[in-house]
């Protein structure tokens, strides 16, 4: 057993004072293997590619209370894992993967451990050996936390090395996310209510560190899902609880929330009104807004939907981060012939594109994608959206605003009197705005726009029933592109696998040979076995045969069938193709597409 005393985890072995050289400087120890005096900084030019100007870089960026280890991992020097590996390496501790099945965590210990210690040492109780704890640590210098827990179990301490984000997981998993914060503010005042703030939608919720309050909370919050990843947090009150959902790929994941949590409900809600420039003392009617925050240096738009229920009001937040918005199409999931003719038809100089499914399929990126995917000086692109969710350069952007009577079509008609080359419209939701749609694109524009239709084919019986005129139609519409979303396969725990025969539906024929894949569940994805989204697409372009068939209003059966013997790949199909590709999985298809 390791003793934690021992002079070779003096802080200094760390921390510089005197830098003529970064690895001259770097404390050491001695290689047991080679017999010869080593540093952190040799370990790291060694394994990690650190280089030894970098490192002296690093050493001159230390402040008095600044780590070397830490100041490299800030600067993208190298990751946190190679430093703890090194770390390792060096004083012989252990690395745990604490998001491993195989990895124990001691739940007894856990709970008589105060969250104060827990939340600040950042420290796991793993198993017992011997009359001995092995304790995962980010930082195995904490000697004061660890003489505190070695009095509160009266066992030894045994350090191992873990990652900071899977040491926060655990404790969010166990302890409740911003657990720390809500034992503090009901210590502090029992009947917490909100009364006055100041707007911080500006600031780096990243680098916040003020004393336990709202503010701090709802931070934590909104951090959380952000670091997972999470495309929309739910808010959702009960009789007796409260309940907090992320999103994340499309799949909502219930968070564990300290239980005291519930006393707090209305606190949480009005500092988002607040944040959100909403009247906090409504509370009968529904309510819409939206604030901004920066994060990792990135700044990040959140929208806000408020609704009175029977327990109190819920929210939904929906996080637009641009980062994630602007991607090409190869990213979206599109993929050889189909990739060219989608690319061929967006770059024509007039007609309409329609992109169909259903709320959460990706129509607003894959429209974002195609518009990022054209627009150049030469050409002038304008929007027109509700709301306006990503600001993209280059691209003149207009909001909807109903109670100005703002609509959709009177944003069109302006639009045509400011000589743009391209249009786009958020959704195509009345006749006024299709017969618009047609009218721009008749008079020399190209028009992107959204419709809500299971398949393509159905899009243009769609503008039938609104009323538009089949020879309007057939003369404007170009293509229609329906899609869906999948999630993506983790690539750090892809395998191949023989599938039971029972899960694969009829339709879907295994070539003889061809593997099938599956995520494992790593660290990398949090055990879930996917990391991302990808798109399925069924691409219908308008010819001469199905444009006569919308002149004679034809079924979508009788569109699709043709459409199918013209070389249309159906959503299923291409969801297959990407099975094959080993990009997503058979339950993820038959989950988004109907057989």
């Amino acid at each position: 057993m390791i003793d934690i005393r021992q002079s070779q985890f003096d802080k200094k072995a760390l921390h510089m004072d005197a830098r003529p050289s970064a690895i001259d400087t770097f404390a050491g120890a001695m290689d047991r293997t080679e017999g010869r005096f080593v540093n952190l900084g040799q370990i790291l030019v060694e394994d990690a590619g650190v280089t030894p100007e970098q490192l002296d870089a690093a050493n001159l960026k230390c402040g008095p209370s600044d780590r070397l280890d830490q100041v490299i991992v800030r600067m993208g020097l190298c990751s946190e894992m190679e430093v703890l590996t090194a770390l390792g390496k060096l004083h012989h501790f252990d690395v745990v993967d604490l998001t491993s099945p195989s990895v124990q965590i001691d739940l007894d210990i856990m709970k008589k451990m105060p969250s104060k210690l827990l939340h600040r040492a950042k420290l796991i109780p793993l198993n017992r050996e011997n009359g001995s704890i092995r304790v995962a640590t980010r930082d195995p210098f904490q000697l004061y936390a660890f003489d505190e827990l070695r009095m509160i179990t009266g066992l030894d301490i045994h350090p191992v090395l873990a990652k900071e984000s899977e040491i926060n997981e655990v404790i969010n998993k166990y302890l409740g996310v911003a657990s720390d914060t809500v034992s503090q503010l009901i210590s502090e005042d029992d009947d917490l209510q909100v009364v006055s703030e100041f707007s911080e939608s500006s600031s780096d919720l990243a680098e916040m560190a003020q004393d336990a309050s709202v503010v701090k909370l709802v931070n934590e919050i909104l951090l959380e899902a952000i670091n997972e990843r999470a495309s929309d947090v739910h808010i959702e009150p009960f009789e007796n609880d409260l309940m907090i959902r992320y999103r994340v790929d499309g799949v909502l994941r219930s968070q564990n929330l300290p239980p005291q949590i519930r006393k707090l409900q209305a606190a949480i809600i009005s500092r988002i009104k607040i944040l959100s420039n909403l009247n906090i003392a409504e509370r009968r009617l529904p309510q819409d807004g939206s604030f901004k925050i920066k994060v990792h240096g990135r700044e990040i738009d959140l929208r806000v939907s408020i609704i009175p229920m029977i327990h109190g009001e819920g929210v939904v937040m929906r996080i637009l981060d641009k980062q994630s918005i602007l991607l090409t199409l190869e990213d979206l999931g599109f993929a050889g012939d189909m990739l060219t003719e989608y690319e061929q038809i967006i770059k024509q100089p007039h007609g309409i594109l329609l992109v169909t499914g259903p709320t959460g399929s990706g129509k607003t990126t894959s429209l974002y994608a195609s518009l990022n995917s054209i627009v150049t000086p030469e050409i002038k692109v304008l929007t027109v959206e509700d709301p306006v969710e990503y600001n993209l350069d280059g691209i003149n952007q207009v909001n909807v605003n109903n109670k100005a009577g703002l609509t959709f079509a009177k944003g069109m008609r302006a639009f045509l009197r400011h000589d743009p080359d391209v249009i786009m419209i958020g959704e195509i939701r009345d006749l006024e705005t299709a017969e618009t749609a047609v009218q721009a694109s008749l008079t020399g524009h190209f028009v992107f726009s959204t419709l809500h239709t299971n398949d393509a084919p159905s899009a243009t019986t769609r503008m039938l029933d609104m009323g538009v005129e089949p020879f309007l139609v057939s003369s404007s519409v170009e293509a229609v592109l329906a899609q869906r979303l999948v999630r993506q396969i983790c690539q750090h725990c892809k395998e191949a696998y023989t599938p039971d025969p029972l899960d694969i539906p009829p339709d879907f024929n295994i070539p003889k040979g061809a593997k099938v894949y599956r995520g494992r569940g790593c660290r990398e994805c949090r055990n879930s076995g996917f990391s991302g989204r990808k798109g399925i697409f069924e691409l219908m372009k308008m010819d001469d045969d199905i444009r006569e068939l919308v002149l004679q209003r034809a079924s979508s059966g009788k569109i699709k069938k043709v459409a199918r013997e013209h070389g249309m790949l159906l959503l299923r199909e291409d969801g297959w193709n990407k099975v094959l590709a080993g990009t997503t999985t058979v339950s993820e298809v038959v989950r988004a597409t109907k057989g």
